[in-house]
């Protein structure tokens, strides 16, 4: 079955010309990973900033990328209606950093949640986004909107924020940093151990459309947990939030460094 028979629903073998093609995954009969674009809809989101150590954001980062700001961000998202994952939790926790020698600055991902298997894997395999399987929730308890990242049983993040009191928009996220431009290191190995790719990606969303965006002061609690380790990015001031709902699309990104080209 190619991938062009099984959108159709078509029953024809599987080609060598299906193996190459770009957007290819496994199993070839029920393929895991969506092929590029995909989009979001409906995406309820609650963002938590709060200021953490420029040492510690230092620690989180792979080399050559170097700390732009202290501030931490943290997405819980509510993903409503997805292409291929249909409606799943997820949370982002970026920190902004930089690239020397090079005009790309925006955001690093040192962790990442989500409760959907096809969305960890697609992470992974095409972005080298460290997501792990997790438990984000995001709620609106009564006048309070609450986001929480759960693993192992953990509440490893807990934010709230008041509920639809100031009206805002997500341009006050830029003064800490390109968050919109994520950054993320990938790592493969070939089946005898040697690497086969060690990159540095970016990708940055399409098609942004956002319905309603709300801020206020928010609240950070963060819970020690040693396969979900946010508390090495420890709160020293809690700042405002936002919560946010919105359309956008998941395009292609590019490899902004090689580490195995660098090396020859």
């Amino acid at each position: 079955m190619t991938g062009k028979d099984l959108r159709r629903g078509g029953l024809a073998r599987l080609t060598v010309e299906d193996i190459v093609a770009p957007g290819f995954s496994t199993p070839w009969d029920a393929p895991t990973i969506p092929p590029f674009p995909f989009t979001f809809r409906n995406v309820e989101v609650l963002t938590l900033a709060w200021r953490t150590s420029e040492a510690a954001v230092a620690r989180v980062l792979p080399p050559p990328l170097e700390p732009t700001s202290d501030v931490v961000l943290a997405h819980v998202y509510r993903m409503n209606d997805v292409d291929w994952l249909g409606a799943y939790g997820e949370s982002n926790v970026s920190v902004g950093c930089r690239l020397p020698g090079a005009d790309i600055a925006g955001s690093y991902s040192p962790y990442l949640f989500l409760s959907s298997d096809v969305g960890v894997a697609h992470g992974r395999e095409v972005h080298g986004q460290p997501k792990k399987l997790g438990e984000p929730l995001l709620e609106i308890r009564g006048d309070l909107t609450v986001g929480i990242v759960r693993r192992n049983g953990i509440d490893v993040l807990t934010g709230t924020m008041a509920t639809k009191q100031r009206p805002d928009s997500l341009e006050g996220l830029a003064r800490h940093f390109d968050f919109a431009l994520n950054i993320n290191l990938k790592a493969v190995d070939h089946i005898d151990g040697r690497p086969a790719i060690r990159q540095l990606t970016a990708r940055r969303l399409a098609d942004v459309s956002v319905h309603e965006c709300w801020g206020g002061p928010c609240t950070v609690e963060l819970r020690p947990n040693a396969q979900a380790p946010i508390h090495r990015l420890p709160v020293v001031d809690m700042l405002d939030g936002l919560y946010w709902r919105a359309d956008f699309t998941l395009v292609p990104g590019r490899v902004i460094h090689d580490y195995l080209a660098a090396k020859t």
